[in-house]
C-alpha cells in the first residue's frame, strides 16, 4: 500500500508526466527491501486504478482518455484528497433546487415532483470534455449544506460535504453502463447533436444505513470510453 500511494501521489503531482517509465519490480523491491510479488502487486494497483500500463518494454504513466467514473473520484479523493487526475478540471454548468423526474425520484426514494438538488457540471481535460455529469440528491441536504446550491466547485465534493456536515458515508454504489440519446441541454455541452446516441453511466449511491445517497447520470464526451481493470487471483 505505501509503494502504490507514493508512485500515485507522484503521478497525481506531475513528478511523473505521462509516458513516463516507472522503475522495474526488481528495482522496486530492492529499494523498498520487499519481494519481488509485493512489488507487483503495488504496480497491478496502480495499473488497476488507471494511472499506469504496463508492457514487455516495463511501466508506464498512462491516463488515457478513459472516463474518470463518480465511483472513481471518490475513491481518489479519499486517498489522496483530490478527485481529479492531473490535468482535469471542472466547470460547474448549474446548481438548483427542481422537481425530482420519475427516475430520480425512484432511485432517492422520494415522491416524484419533490424538491431535490440538481449539481450539474463539466469535467474537462487538455483534450476538450471527459464527460457531462449531473448528480441529484434529497432536498432536505440543503439545509444542512447550503453550498450544494452554490455554482462553484465543492472542496470535497458532494461525498465529502454530505459526509462532513450529515455523518452519511457513502460506502455502496450500483453502476449502469447504457447508450441514450443526449438531451438538448447535455449534447449542447458535448457538442453533439441532441439526440444523438451517448455512451453513459448511472452510478446510485448508499450510506452506511442502507438509504440513498446521491444519484448521478454522466454522458461521456466523443471518443472516450469506460473501461476496466480488477485482479482475478
Amino acid at each position: 500500500m505505501q509503494i502504490t500511494e507514493h508512485y500515485r501521489q507522484k503521478i497525481i503531482d506531475g513528478v511523473l508526466a505521462p509516458d513516463s517509465k516507472l522503475p522495474s519490480i526488481a528495482e522496486i523491491a530492492e529499494e523498498w527491501g520487499v519481494a519481488t510479488a509485493t512489488a507487483a502487486k503495488s504496480i497491478k494497483q496502480l495499473q488497476t486504478e488507471g494511472y499506469v500500463r504496463s508492457s514487455s518494454q516495463g511501466t508506464f504513466v498512462d491516463l488515457g482518455r478513459k472516463l474518470t467514473k463518480g465511483s472513481d473520484r471518490l475513491q481518489m479523493m479519499r486517498v489522496t484528497g483530490s478527485g481529479f487526475r492531473p490535468g482535469e478540471r471542472t466547470e460547474i454548468l448549474s446548481a438548483d433546487l427542481v422537481p425530482a423526474p420519475d427516475h430520480v425520484a425512484a432511485a432517492l426514494g422520494v415522491d416524484e415532483g419533490a424538491e431535490v438538488v440538481q449539481r450539474r457540471r463539466s469535467y474537462l481535460d487538455d483534450q476538450g470534455v471527459i464527460t457531462i455529469s449531473t448528480s441529484w440528491l434529497a432536498g432536505q441536504l440543503v439545509s444542512a449544506a447550503p453550498e450544494l446550491l452554490a455554482v462553484e466547485p465543492l472542496p470535497k465534493m458532494t461525498f465529502g460535504l454530505i459526509e462532513e456536515r450529515t455523518g452519511r458515508r457513502a460506502v455502496r454504489r450500483r453502476d449502469v453502463v447504457a447508450m441514450l440519446p443526449a438531451p438538448n441541454d447535455i449534447s449542447a455541452h458535448l457538442g453533439v447533436e441532441t439526440d444523438t446516441p451517448s455512451l453513459t453511466m448511472t452510478n446510485l449511491y448508499w450510506d452506511q444505513h442502507g438509504e440513498p445517497t446521491e444519484y448521478a447520470r454522466d454522458f461521456l464526451g466523443p471518443g472516450r470510453e469506460l473501461s476496466a481493470e480488477y485482479p482475478i487471483d
